[in-house]
């Protein structure tokens, strides 16, 4: 080290001449390698290798032991910012703790997720925290807060926000494209991102998969549009993994790699992941990229500078300076016990007539049943236990293990072939092997089962296994040993994994019954596809790396040896009190890569409950679940339901806990809970607005409403307070507990647009379209909550700041958001359905008026209603068309108030392909036929005469493969304006 070091390690410069400096230090190649996310050591600049990328959504994941808080879902179930800032900044002191043990841990961490969760059978919705933007802004300015440290120059780990945009769908989820319509785009999709941006606590975002409007999101022009207008602060970019070859492989959006990663890097993404930790092939794309003119070097910089910059900020070329640079948290007392307060405070009381808080020593023995009754689940971000309490667990440690019994309700059976009865042989000499993923894995998806267990065999005696279908005749068999079958690389089953899991997960099995065979059936392997047939060297799914064909599967007689229901009823009747534990497995029927088929219990857990229920009428039902489910006749029959995410490490003791009445329940639920399947869209609908998804459009019943959450006292909501004051909406009322105990309560804040004669008698229940309002509000929209604990009898004045802009809409008729003039409803309560306190304010000033369509035109995709129409790309780079979804079924647009002026001769349509437009508007209506396709992006002009004036609607069809990209008008005088 000489007196005078390079300016790049000067901690006396601004961080922005610093990069500067090292990148002009660095060769063509050095910065073309830090593209990649797997980024090498430049040696002879002393600079270490780096890595973009470590997974922490409820708690570091895939690097070994580490403190797990419930569910990132659980996390939004808390509705408390402060809580989840803590959280955060747990996880990122673990983060550094880590780092310090294992240099293969990484500082820019990817979390959290912040997908709205607008469809409840999407396999993600773990992953997020709520259906509501603002909802979900808080909490993720919160988590990213905790994350990134208080200290004005360091960060203690680099937050990306994860999956940018409308990404809630895996079934095709790298190919299928998110129709998204500009209103639902900015006053939905964005906003999710946009404040945690603006809040200055985010590093970077990552792409999702699927395409949005037809453009792959890693070409995605909102990234340049709206990101990184949202905040000077430099923001990386990170790849989704293997998304870039996806472009090529599965998307087929470009020709050549090379095109395809310059694309990606000149639309605004500076890290690469593809292909693990091999850097060349990327690398190998971006310097072809640059050889033939796609990419200038400057594309390059612009990259590299920004994950330099992010690199500083972590205070890697200041470790003396960096104030993380030596945390060692992990595991400490303050993390146990704030994993403990997380789990509690997710704890959501659906329903309670009376038999909650149970308190020990009273009615009897209580039994707990139910299949994830001693159950701990992790999903595939979870990291390894250090602790693990299960509902069992904790009930037996508040109660007592003398008044407590179990059942877990599992279908016992034995299977039976013409060779003998299936069973486990004797592993003799063989160590436990571990907990799976316990050593940490960069990839996890790599780890591999256990091939040094011998597989199973056929003989005279049986092994009786526990039987467990989680719907869809997805079955998990178990021995007594807690060992479930499951399938190595080898191809053999053998009794081996502690707990179902992996990327393709290896422990899932189906019954298949044979035609011809009373009772007879074969076994399918779901993760190889292969079917289980014993041989003499065992039973197998694959030979030689070929999987077994169904005509060569084994044929098996399952012999029932006890159903679970059985079990379960004669435990319960015995008992004073039942909990029945119901809910998924996070790696089964419902995750990455896998959506949910339905909003129903499976019909295994759906037996136990009644049969508990119809032995005891005092029984509890609790859904412990990453995803809500639809259990209208058990909230009807049973006397209190509750539902908890995933709850970490401490998801029992804080079951319990609040079961027994040592806290009082405040969760409060983060999305609608819909009565059926019939309430919802389709999965690959995302225009919440014009299918009425989600609590801000849904005009049906909802079993549980957003937000909805009881406790075991009262609070009164009184003096309501409301002003609007220049940009902002003041808000205060002052919450009281009546209750006898100290409990915590969810203020929750909602506006709306009141009628045009003002606020309506009817509340909530008045249908929006009666106002006569065509832009199709919101019923009610979150904009401020709080969640607060009072003594008994006490009480707190709350005020909030709420954005004027709150109050607002995107308005396509002039392509900008807009608060219209008119009387706003503010209305307070302890849910979105519980209103207690209503209020008016009135806006003033001029109304926006029609579209200026004689002067402006309209883009295709500002539409004020649609049916059977998408909207696609209109080129590579840029802009919206809208098309039929079906070549030979006629889509349909509809455009209000469209101001003609004057008056016009025409319209002229920019399209392409071929079909036809009927328009129809001012009492007139005609069908033009377009020819000569020349390819989506071949653009022309075809004109129609249409004598149109004043304010009309304007009704658009389009039929065939046409693609609508803008209408203008033709005036008089010929020319389109």
């Amino acid at each position: 080290m000489t007196d005078h070091p390079l300016p790049f390690r000067d901690p006396q410069l601004s961080f922005a001449r610093r990069t500067d400096d090292l990148l002009g230090r660095l060769t063509l190649d050095e910065r073309i390698a830090m593209l990649h996310q797997f980024a090498p050591a430049v040696e002879r600049l002393g600079l270490g290798p780096f890595r973009t990328g470590q997974e922490a959504l409820h708690g570091v994941a895939w690097m070994g032991p580490a403190t797990v808080f419930p569910q990132a879902v659980g996390l939004g179930a808390t509705w408390n910012d402060e809580l989840v800032r803590r959280v955060g900044e747990a996880v990122g002191n673990e983060v550094r703790a880590k780092r310090a043990q294992d240099d293969r841990v990484g500082l820019n961490v990817w979390a959290p997720t912040v997908n709205l969760l607008r469809h409840p059978l999407w396999g993600r919705g773990e992953e997020g925290y709520s259906e509501d933007p603002a909802l979900t802004s808080a909490i993720a300015v919160a988590y990213t807060r905790g994350l990134r440290g208080d200290d004005p120059r360091y960060w203690r780990t680099a937050p990306v926000l994860k999956h940018w945009l409308a990404h809630n769908n895996e079934t095709d989820r790298d190919t299928a494209s998110s129709s998204v319509r500009p209103r639902v785009l900015h006053e939905y999709d964005l906003r999710a991102f946009r404040d945690a941006v603006r809040a200055g606590a985010v590093a970077g975002v990552m792409p999702a998969y699927n395409l949005v409007n037809g453009r792959p999101n890693h070409v995605s022009p909102l990234l340049e549009q709206h990101l990184r207008s949202w905040t000077e602060q430099p923001l990386v970019v990170c790849s989704d993994a293997g998304a870039p070859s996806n472009l090529v492989d599965s998307e087929h959006y470009f020709d050549t790699h090379e095109e395809a990663t310059a694309a990606a890097l000149k639309a605004g993404v500076d890290s690469f992941t593809d292909h693990g930790t091999d850097s060349t092939v990327m690398t190998g794309r971006i310097r072809g990229a640059l050889a033939e003119g796609l990419i200038e070097e400057s594309d390059i910089d612009t990259a590299v500078r920004r994950l330099l910059a992010m690199r500083f900020a972590l205070g890697e070329f200041d470790p003396e300076l960096d104030p993380y640079a030596d945390a060692d948290a992990l595991d400490t007392e303050e993390h146990r016990a704030l994993a403990l307060e997380a789990a509690e405070q997710a704890v959501v009381l659906l329903k309670n007539d009376g038999l909650l808080p149970l308190e020990p020593g009273t009615d009897g023995t209580v039994a707990v049943v139910g299949l994830l009754a001693d159950a701990c689940k992790l999903d595939w971000y979870s990291g390894t236990l250090m602790h693990r309490s299960t509902p069992l667990d904790g009930i037996r440690e508040r109660y007592g293990a003398g008044n407590v019994v179990f059942e877990e309700g599992v279908d016992r059976i034995r299977l039976r072939t013409t060779d003998g009865w299936l069973q486990v042989p004797a592993a003799d000499g063989v160590t436990d092997g571990g907990v799976r993923g316990a050593e940490g894995a960069l990839d996890p998806a790599l780890l591999a089962g256990r091939t040094d267990l011998p597989p199973l065999t056929c003989g005279e005696q049986p092994t009786e296994l526990a039987l467990v279908d989680w719907g869809d005749g997805v079955l998990t068999l178990r021995t007594d040993e807690g060992l479930y079958l499951s399938v190595a690389d080898d191809g053999y089953v053998r009794a081996s994994a502690d707990e179902p899991g992996g990327w393709v997960v290896q422990e899932t099995f189906r019954l298949e019954a044979v035609e011809g065979h009373d009772g007879g059936h074969r076994l399918l392997h779901i993760g190889t596809g292969g079917y289980v047939s014993v041989a003499a060297d065992g039973a197998k799914v694959a030979v030689s790396g070929e999987k077994i064909p169904r005509e060569d599967g084994t044929v098996f007689e399952p012999e029932t040896v006890e159903h679970g229901a059985d079990a379960v009823a004669r435990v319960a009747a015995a008992a004073g009190t039942v909990i029945v534990v119901a809910g998924n497995d996070p790696h089964i029927n419902g995750r990455e890569t896998e959506d949910r088929t339905t909003l129903a219990l499976p019909a295994q857990q759906d037996r136990l409950w009644r049969a508990a229920h119809a032995a005891n009428p005092r029984t509890v039902l609790v859904l412990s679940s990453a995803y809500p489910y639809a259990v209208g006749e058990a909230a009807d029959a049973l006397p209190a339901l509750l539902w908890t995410a995933h709850g970490g490490q401490a998801a029992g003791t804080a079951l319990a806990r609040v079961l027994a009445g040592d806290t009082s329940p405040a969760g409060r639920l983060p999305q609608t809970w819909y009565a059926s399947d019939d309430d919802l869209p389709g999965l690959f609908d995302y225009d919440v607005i014009g299918s009425r998804q989600t609590y801000l459009y849904f005009r049906g019943t909802a079993l549980f409403p957003f937000g909805h959450g009881l406790g075991y006292g009262g609070f009164t909501y009184s003096g309501l307070r409301t002003e609007l004051d220049g940009e902002l909406l003041r808000v205060s009322l002052t919450v009281t507990n009546d209750g006898a105990a100290a409990a915590d309560e969810v203020a929750q804040v909602y506006v709306r647009r009141a009628g045009p004669a003002g606020p309506s008698p009817e509340g909530l229940g008045r249908p929006l379209g009666a106002l006569g309002d065509p832009t199709d509000l919101p019923l009610r929209k979150l904009v401020a909550h709080r969640r607060v604990r009072l003594a008994p009898g006490a009480g707190e004045r709350l005020d909030f700041t709420v954005p004027r802009e709150e109050l607002g809409h995107w308005s396509v008729a002039h392509g900008r958001w807009t608060v219209e003039p008119g009387a706003y409803e503010i209305l307070a309560g302890a849910s979105s359905a519980d209103i207690r306190l209503t209020a008016t304010e009135v806006v003033d000033g001029e109304a926006q008026g029609p579209r200026p369509v004689a002067s402006r035109g309209l883009e295709a995709a500002d539409y004020d209603w649609q049916k059977d129409t998408e909207i696609l790309d209109l080129g590579k780079t840029r802009g919206d068309v809208v098309a039929p979804v079906s070549p030979d079924r006629e889509g349909h647009l509809v455009y209000r108030d469209c101001d003609f002026g004057e008056g016009v001769a025409g319209l002229a349509f920019l399209v392409s392909g071929a079909g036809a437009i009927s328009v129809a508007a001012g009492g007139h209506a005609l069908i033009t036929g377009v020819e000569g396709d020349k390819g989506p992006y071949e653009y022309r002009t075809v004109e129609t005469a249409l004598d149109l004036h004043g304010v009309r609607e304007l009704a658009v069809g389009l039929s065939g493969n046409l693609r609508l990209a803008r209408v203008d008008v033709i005036t008089h005088g010929k020319e389109s304006a």
